[in-house]
């Protein structure tokens, strides 16, 4: 991801969570987190999706990853996951983390292709619907 990217990114945010993050906490992630991974795959020089990953201690954790709502169904978050575990792989990553919402299951089931397992809830997670988070994690890298 570059800076040119972010507009684009939040755009597919906006179409894709609820609370979506701002332009400010992508910029920040980008320029000042120095274990953050952020990446894009585009489609005729267009962002159609995007994902966020923290690698550290041997651990990585997926910060967020959509595809447009154009462009779902077509195999791109399977091409985003299949990226995260590559370049996970890449950093000596042994386990991969993240939250989801318990009613996207959409992706709960994509994360689960993946070899992801769920392994607790939080309840009340998601500050803006009250949603549980369930908190899944693959060992298997």
């Amino acid at each position: 991801m570059k800076l040119e990217d972010i507009d684009d990114v939040v755009k597919i945010e906006h179409l894709s969570f609820k609370t979506p993050w701002t332009y400010e906490a992508f910029l920040s992630e980008i320029t000042r987190n120095k274990v953050a991974k952020y990446r894009v795959i585009e489609k005729d020089a267009r962002v159609v999706g995007y994902y966020g990953l923290w690698l550290l201690y041997g651990e990585g954790h997926i910060t967020n990853i959509a595809v447009h709502p154009e462009f779902r169904g077509i195999g791109l978050g399977n091409m985003l996951l299949e990226d995260i575990i590559n370049i996970s792989r890449e950093n000596k990553i042994h386990a991969l983390t993240l939250e989801v919402r318990v009613s996207n299951t959409v992706a709960i089931n994509l994360y689960k292709k993946y070899g992801f397992i769920e392994v607790a809830r939080r309840k009340g997670y998601y500050s803006d619907t009250g949603e549980d988070a369930i908190i899944m994690w693959k060992y298997d890298l």
